[in-house]
């Protein structure tokens, strides 16, 4: 029996790794924590009876307590509870599915726990790659990738170890703009970019994919988890979403991961690694494909591929700061206070403005998500 925490439980991947778990009599939920969705965590904490559950905000708490009191469940709030919840020693491995820097420091305070991470949230290597790659090594900890595209690149590189990368291929899927000019682009609604082709994701990552940013970040975390050259990290455009990523070896030879754009498959390959166990759900048809489309990224348009490069090339507190201003730029778009192209302006002017950290603490990199985030406040809504 393995137990397994959950950390963003109430959204799209925290959902669908509790769909594994109905599916596998082996896997234990022992602890899940949620950012806002009472509703939705009351009726997983009555279906999978954890030891201990956690919501941001403690007047929800209370408000869970008062719900749940006919279970003997712990219920606690805020980051100290994410951290009790990351912590908790029941766990063998913690699904970090939240999304935003506030999952890093849970993730840290797992690792020095002893936890294996199955790995869903980018912010914690963008920002962070040097602090946690490190830190679980001296831990003996493994980080599992849940994103499809990392989690392809670590399947292709299984029994791969002693041979030598010559480049990373990630593939993107294009998101909903795929083809457009920027004059296309200037009055675009949320609508417009929340329509994914392909994939069922929560709001934010998927204004990440419209934009590209996401394949960013991506790039970013794979520097970190597979410990490549920033040069030697390519992104590919496979609209169809079949290709999940690609590894070239010094021979030539390249290998790839291919399925149906179904998130179930990662998550389920982190919880069982190195295992491969039957997943239900539809299977590719090649005598029906027409073709494998792959492209060049249009980085003139799509702009935050092209940040996250030079993020990376700055280094230090830099990729922060991408990641912070982008976070912020998200919300300020989803709540329909800036145009869809002001999410690049806005990353743009915040990394033009940075005075890079070479070596940013945890602290350093929590306190400067703050001061981007205020810096943007000024900046571009009080004009």
């Amino acid at each position: 029996m393995k137990n397994i925490s959950i950390i963003g439980s109430t959204g799209s991947i925290g959902t669908q790794s509790l769909d594994i778990v109905r599916a596998n009599d082996d896997l234990n939920v022992v602890a899940l924590a949620a950012g806002s969705n009472t509703v939705l965590l009351e009726k997983q904490a009555r279906e999978f009876k954890p030891d201990i559950i956690g919501i941001w905000d403690e007047d929800k708490a209370k408000e869970l307590r008062v719900a749940l009191s006919e279970f003997d469940i712990r219920i606690v709030s805020g980051m100290d509870g994410l951290i009790e919840i990351a912590t908790y020693v029941k766990a063998d491995i913690v699904i970090t599915a939240i999304v935003g820097m506030i999952g890093i420091r849970p993730t840290v305070e797992a690792i020095k726990a002893g936890k294996d991470i199955a790995l869903a949230n980018k912010e914690t290597l963008v920002t962070a790659g040097h602090i946690i790659m490190p830190l679980a090594k001296e831990y003996n900890v493994r980080i599992l990738p849940v994103d499809s595209e990392h989690s392809a690149i670590f399947q292709c590189l299984h029994g791969e170890e002693d041979n030598k990368i010559s480049r990373l291929l990630i593939t993107a899927s294009g998101g909903p703009f795929r083809g457009k000019t920027r004059k296309e682009l200037e009055n675009v609604t949320v609508e417009d970019a929340l329509k994914h082709p392909n994939w069922s994701m929560g709001n934010k990552i998927t204004i990440d994919s419209a934009t590209m940013v996401n394949k960013g970040l991506e790039v970013i975390e794979a520097r970190w988890l597979f410990d490549v050259a920033p040069a030697d990290i390519e992104v590919v455009v496979q609209p169809q979403s079949i290709i999940h990523s690609m590894v070239e070896f010094e021979d030539g030879a390249v290998k790839a991961q291919l399925g149906t754009p179904d998130m179930k498959l990662p998550i389920q390959y982190a919880l069982y690694y190195p295992e491969r166990r039957y997943l239900a759900g539809d299977r590719l048809d090649f005598t029906k494909m027409n073709g494998i489309i792959i492209d060049k990224p249009d980085i003139d348009v799509f702009k935050g591929l092209t940040f996250a490069y030079n993020s990376l090339e700055k280094g230090g507190s830099m990729p922060t700061v991408f990641n912070a201003a982008n976070e912020k730029a998200v919300s300020l778009f989803l709540n329909r206070k800036i145009k869809f192209l002001e999410i690049y302006d806005i990353i743009e002017n915040c990394m033009d403005n940075h005075e890079v950290i070479e070596n940013p603490t945890l602290e350093e990199i929590i306190n400067l998500q703050k001061e981007t985030e205020k810096y943007i406040d000024k900046n571009f809504l009080n004009n």
